[in-house]
């Protein structure tokens, strides 16, 4: 089963400021780890939302915004696409994630994100 783990952006990524890069160089880490287990099927950090834009329909009307956004904590800023055997593995990797930001970036650093399960093909037989 797949997996989105999704990283809210920060008000430091919404001003385009540069991840540390201690913190980069862990995330790699991480990466070839999943990657060579098999669980990671694809990740990707978003740039700033005031290159982005955003979009909706009401009414049967599409409305769109330029960005940037206000609500930074609503604002997506990274993701991983995860293949595991069970939500408890994927919360596993989730939070082995967080708690190596925390080590590195220290107990005032503020994040979060979400973990939402995809829709797969089993879904559908």
């Amino acid at each position: 089963m797949k997996f989105m783990m999704i990283t809210n952006a920060t008000k430091d990524s919404e001003a385009g400021t540069p991840p540390d890069p201690r913190m980069m160089e862990a995330v790699a880490q991480f990466i070839e780890e999943l990657t060579k287990a098999g669980i990671l099927v694809s990740t990707g950090g978003l740039h700033r939302s005031s290159e982005g834009a955003s979009i909706r329909l009401s009414g049967g009307k599409v409305t769109i915004t330029d960005g940037p956004f206000a609500e930074t904590k609503e604002i997506i800023g990274g993701y991983a696409i995860l293949d595991v055997k069970s939500k408890e593995q994927a919360v596993e990797v989730a939070r082995r994630c967080w708690q190596m930001t925390a080590d590195i970036l220290g107990s005032s650093y503020e994040g979060g994100g979400c973990l939402l399960r995809m829709w797969d093909e089993s879904d559908f037989a």
